[in-house]
């Protein structure tokens, strides 16, 4: 039987709290980032005030969640996601999450190099967490550099100057995990038995 469109729209509120809630936001962070005030979002939370989709589209790209399931619509079936690489400067970038606060998640492929390039580091604020997938990953973090290679990660505060690039001929594929508040990635290490 088909849920009445009453009952969904009750539902719409909880969902929002959970994943609100789910991210570790407060309410007056995701006004500042959507410009929606504090009270409406609470009444929209507690229910006491209707959702539209004016209200609806800031909160789905800040929580980077679909909008349908932000409503409860049932779901298609289809599981793909569809991601749009990013071409800059001879790499592509994939990212894996939209959100628009909190932790943000990358695939990088760096194109080999047959002669070592010349480093750039840069700085800015946060904290970065990289795992290496295939190839050999140049890490340059302040005076020291490293190279990682697949299977190996490295976490890092980025105010240190730091760059990163392929170790050699063949290209390099890595995960990347950005925090732009300075939000730091614990890997807890794994038992010798793999548990």
């Amino acid at each position: 039987m088909e849920e009445s469109s009453d009952n969904v729209l009750a539902g719409v509120g909880p969902r929002l709290r959970a994943v609100r809630e789910g991210r570790n936001l407060t309410l007056a962070e995701v006004s500042e980032v959507t410009g929606t005030s504090v009270s409406t979002l609470s009444r929209l939370e507690s229910g006491g005030r209707k959702p539209t989709l004016e209200l609806l589209l800031p909160l789905a790209r800040v929580y980077a969640v679909p909008l349908d399931e932000l409503v409860g619509a049932p779901e298609t079936g289809d599981p793909r996601v569809h991601i749009k690489p990013v071409r800059r400067h001879g790499q592509i970038l994939l990212p894996l999450n939209r959100g628009a606060i909190g932790l943000r998640a990358y695939k990088y492929v760096l194109p080999g190099r047959a002669k070592p390039e010349t480093p750039a580091p840069r700085t800015h604020a946060g904290h970065e967490w990289v795992y290496v997938i295939a190839g050999r990953l140049r890490l340059v973090l302040g005076a020291r550099e490293y190279v990682l290679e697949p299977g190996e990660a490295a976490e890092f505060d980025t105010r240190t100057p730091h760059w990163l690039g392929a170790g050699g001929p063949k290209a390099v594929e890595f995960l990347s995990l950005f925090g732009p508040g300075g939000e730091r990635v614990h890997a807890d290490r794994l038992g010798e038995d793999g548990n």
